[in-house]
């Protein structure tokens, strides 16, 4: 892949901004035209019209769903493609098709991600994961250029600048891979920005008016240079936390690399999931899945409706319907019992009880399967504010869709009573809105700090005070320590965006017309070899020698940090001409 984009780049040949929030649980888009960014920043087009089907679930986002035909096709997303599958299995016509819903965290949690990974559907069928990305990607993508149409804009696909957001924690070989996957999707990479998500929830409340800014006080303002605060993007997957301060001329400065965790929404779902698992079996829920999986996205749905009424001052019972027909009917073929019976014998027989088609609660219980999720969160900020660029921050922003939970924000100000908390108005479109005013202004973030130090795999003379006696090798009759990590840029590297760092490279051989170089990243501060612990190979880099010769050819290669992706280029020293590169890190 050819390394020509970054992101302080200005297009000028485009008269609208696109950004798809590609997230966990929901996805969407929304969009502006560069007049109204001009005359009013705030007047951001989200669709009004995905429909959760039967349990009427409003939504601005759609479930982050997809189904494809036997030939791998599309043939729908999000709650379409909840509902189309369910009918499928009904009629038993499901069997050649894919099925793929919350996905997306597989990205964070592969270790050696590539673009040969596959992916599992429901059913255990697998596809290139590239594809399934594609296609979803796609299917958004698709939905936006059609409502453009149906409305009459007149804005045509090579005018329109895209906005792709991804976690800020998540490792560079995903952010390429997502890139990759838009790609796929038939967006231009020359004209797709990645976005960092909890930079463009902050840029979003950068515009908010202060009524929309609950917590906060009167005459209170997120612009005023010199403040300082954290954000706390809470999405359906992830916790992604950094910190930000304003600085004079209207940019954001980062004080703290990015850090998180998996402990987004999904984690209480699967709670919830673990604790219908202890009343009726693994074994039940899965042949549920299977059969009636209608009944089990009603299941799930009716749980997202309730999980968000749940407040710290909730009490008695919490009631919710579940498709209890459907489930006693497997408890009676399966386990020859009653659904209630089953109940019953559960370790939750004096807190849950049925009454008709309804779970009855102890809201006790219900509060609890957030208990562990919410700790998590809880232990993530004091870990960053423990941090001396961290440890006077004094207002913790709130955002994303799991931070509207009545919990979350209870145990925050409990916890953090000394620090001012802030939630936007509308807090789960905070990051697809600020994806959208990153696209129109890419240089809002000013700087960042760097997450990894950054190196390459080094050969030097051995130094018997300085390296480990079993790395010593004899390389041409000369002594050689080999696996070093030749630094590139240290971690916790305050770098301001586009920020070049400059490295010489001599060719090894004669008429070598291609250079390969490892790059390397580490946990470290200072690391000494590439292959310690908290070191990994995370790509490689190719340079193409032009007009190769017997000569030895120097080349200087110029590392870019500071943007939403690391990129670089290359020159040759003696003639100026530039070579090709390319980073690849899937």
């Amino acid at each position: 892949m050819s390394v020509t984009y970054l992101s302080t780049v200005t297009m000028s040949d485009h008269l609208l901004v696109a950004a798809i929030d590609f997230g966990t649980t929901y996805s969407g888009y929304a969009f502006s035209t560069i007049a109204n960014f001009k005359l009013d920043p705030l007047k951001i087009h989200a669709n009004q019209a995905w429909n959760a089907g039967g349990r009427q679930l409003l939504s601005l986002k759609t479930p982050t769903c997809l189904l494809l035909n036997e030939k791998k096709e599309l043939v729908s997303f999000g709650f379409e493609a909840e509902n189309d599958y369910a009918e499928l299995v009904l009629d038993e016509k499901h069997h050649d098709h894919y099925y793929f819903t919350r996905f997306k965290m597989r990205l964070y949690q592969a270790k050696d991600l590539s673009e040969e990974m596959r992916l599992e559907d429901v059913t255990g069928k697998s596809l290139m994961a590239i594809d399934v990305f594609g296609q979803s990607i796609k299917a958004l993508k698709d939905h936006l250029l059609k409502l453009l149409d149906t409305e009459g804009t007149g804005v045509k696909p090579h005018e329109i600048k895209w906005v792709l957001t991804v976690p800020a924690i998540w490792p560079d070989s995903a952010k390429q891979f997502m890139r990759k996957g838009a790609e796929k999707a038939g967006i231009d990479d020359k004209k797709l920005f990645i976005a960092l998500e909890p930079e463009a929830a902050s840029i979003h409340c950068q515009y908010l008016p202060t009524e929309k800014l609950k917590g906060a006080a009167e005459g209170f303002s997120m612009t005023e240079t010199g403040q300082k605060y954290m954000v706390i993007d809470l999405g359906g997957g992830t916790a992604d936390i950094t910190v930000h301060e304003k600085l004079d001329g209207g940019h954001l400065k980062e004080l703290c690399h990015a850090s998180g965790g998996d402990c987004g929404g999904t984690s209480v779902d699967n709670a919830f999931i673990q604790m219908m698992v202890k009343i009726l079996g693994a074994p039940l829920i899965n042949l549920l899945k299977q059969e009636d999986p209608s009944a089990y996205l009603d299941l799930l749905r009716e749980f997202e409706t309730v999980k968000r009424k749940i407040e710290s001052t909730t009490s008695g019972k919490v009631n919710f319907t579940i498709p209890c027909a459907t489930i006693n009917t497997l408890c009676e073929k399966h386990q020859n019992e009653s659904l209630s019976s089953m109940i019953e014998a559960s370790p939750f027989a004096n807190q849950i009880t049925l009454r008709g088609d309804k779970l009855r609660v102890d809201a006790d219980v219900m509060k609890n399967l957030f208990q562990k999720t919410i700790n998590s969160i809880i232990n993530l900020v004091k870990d960053i504010l423990r941090k001396p660029t961290a440890h006077d921050v004094p207002l913790l922003l709130l955002v994303g869709g799991f931070a509207e939970c009545p919990l979350i924000q209870a145990a925050m100000k409990k916890e953090f009573s000394n620090k001012r908390i802030i939630i936007p108005e509308e807090s789960g479109l905070s990051v697809m809105k600020g994806a959208v005013l990153f696209g129109h202004k890419p240089d809002y973030i000013a700087s960042r700090v760097m997450r990894f130090s950054y190196g390459t795999d080094l050969s030097q003379p051995f130094n018997h005070e300085l390296h480990t006696l079993s790395r010593k090798k004899s390389v041409n009759g000369e002594e050689r320590c080999v696996n070093v990590f030749g630094m590139i840029i240290e971690k916790d590297k305050s770098v301001p965006v586009g920020h070049k760092v400059r490295q010489g490279y001599i060719t090894m051989r004669p008429n070598q017309d291609h250079m390969p170089i490892k790059i390397y990243a580490s946990h470290k501060k200072d690391p000494t070899y590439v292959d310690e612990e908290g070191c990994h190979l995370i790509g490689k880099a190719g340079i193409d020698i032009p007009c190769p010769s017997e000569e030895e050819r120097s080349v200087e290669v110029e590392y870019i940090f500071g943007n939403t992706e690391i990129s670089m280029t290359a020159k040759e020293k003696l003639t100026g001409f530039t070579c090709e590169a390319t980073f690849k890190l899937i």
